[in-house]
């Protein structure tokens, strides 16, 4: 490289200054958000969520979740968002689930964390996946289902869809009874799979179901 007299030698593009980013390879830049940006309702709807996981797990009493709730829901830029959850520990991603039904069967209800890829084993006993009390933020779910012998069961809450067109039907076969009907902010489901001799079926909730969550609710 020329150096001329009088100026600063020039950086390598090839091989940038160390300490200009510290970063790996595999790495991504943490995104960067001005305090006084605006926040959509999106981001104010994970902030509820966290607040009232972190009251289930009870880092926080019933007034402060109450105070926190409001000033989040009516939160404006950044600024107002970042304090609600600074002093709570920061989620990570969630792993991928297998679930496996075995010879006594297994099922995923209530309100859980929802991973981008889950696995399902039918077994002996049968697999219930239900997602109807979960607050998904994901764009997609991949979903591999297996029916085995005892059959898989996939309930999904209204608004939500499924891109069933890679799914085997196996000798137990295979239905399909949600609608097409996408909800703002839900994610879509990508089910693939066979249905093995036990079936699979993925559909919404039912007059059971509905029945059953009201019960909960009243106690």
């Amino acid at each position: 490289m020329v150096m001329v007299p009088g100026e600063p030698p020039k950086k390598n593009k090839l091989h940038p200054d160390p300490e200009a980013n510290t970063m790996g390879e595999n790495q991504q830049p943490t995104p960067f958000h001005s305090p006084q940006m605006r926040v959509s309702h999106d981001e104010r709807e994970a902030v509820v969520e966290r607040l009232n996981t972190a009251a289930a797990e009870g880092r926080l009493d019933f007034s402060e979740l109450e105070v926190r709730l409001d000033l989040a829901l009516n939160a404006k830029t950044y600024a107002d968002l970042a304090p609600l959850t600074a002093d709570l520990p920061q989620e990570g991603p969630v792993e991928p689930l297998v679930l496996k039904g075995g010879m006594n069967g297994a099922t995923r209800t209530g309100r859980w964390r929802v991973p981008a890829q889950i696995t399902v084993y039918g077994g002996m006993g049968s697999v219930k996946l239900d997602f109807t009390q979960t607050e998904c933020r994901l764009p997609e779910i991949a979903i591999e289902a297996h029916g085995q012998t005892g059959g898989v069961t996939i309930v999904i809450p209204d608004g939500w869809v499924a891109d069933t067109s890679e799914m085997d039907q196996g000798l137990g076969g295979f239905r399909d009874k949600t609608t097409s009907e996408r909800l703002p902010g839900t994610p879509k489901i990508r089910l693939t799979g066979n249905g093995g001799t036990g079936g699979v079926v993925i559909r919404h909730p039912n007059s059971w179901d509905r029945r059953m969550q009201r019960r909960k609710q009243e106690r």
